[in-house]
């Protein structure tokens, strides 16, 4: 496994999260498998995430994973702010919505977890990866400003929440 033989050489851990508009599952898969990480007290972990396309980080995301009891909170402002994600008591991750090869995100040796089929399709190629990974989820987005809106969003939060634990167990070798 890609995760337990990077920490087995005391390497760093770098899993950058890419979806089509880095808004909604990217973010979900950045904050949750540095939620996962810390649980299970793995470290060396780095979580990022990026896009095909730089729009922002989704309200309905970002509600999703304060419903989950996460604290969330912008950091800057304008139309594509930076928001902390906190979790525990030191635990956290900064989302903002960026290009999967922002020069914030690594260059070299990440695993890239596309987690949308349209990045997954039209993004053959991640420079730099070590390990290219296809986890595609649904979108909630479908949902937005319908009845269903806040259950999709938070079951696919759940999803990606759980999967990321999953994982992470594995690692930790308590699964």
């Amino acid at each position: 496994m890609y995760i337990r033989e990077k920490i087995r050489q005391e390497q760093l851990v770098q899993l950058v999260y890419v979806c089509t508009h880095n808004s909604r599952r990217s973010h979900l898969g950045q904050v949750w498998s540095a939620v996962a990480a810390a649980y299970y007290g793995i470290g060396n972990v780095h979580t990022f995430s990026g896009g095909t396309e730089a729009t922002a980080f989704h309200a309905n995301a970002m509600a999703a994973l304060q419903r989950a009891g996460l604290q969330v909170a912008a950091t800057t402002t304008g139309s594509n702010p930076v928001y902390r994600v906190q979790f525990g008591e030191e635990g956290f991750t900064n989302c903002f919505s960026k290009l999967y090869n922002d020069a914030g995100n690594p260059r070299a040796g990440f695993a890239a977890i596309m987690t949308c089929s349209d990045a997954d399709e039209n993004c053959p190629f991640i420079p730099g990866c070590d390990l290219r990974i296809g986890t595609t989820y649904h979108d909630p987005k479908a949902y937005d400003g319908t009845p269903l809106q806040d259950e999709k969003y938070l079951e696919r939060s759940n999803q990606i929440a759980l999967e990321c634990l999953y994982v992470f167990s594995l690692v930790a070798g308590t699964a």
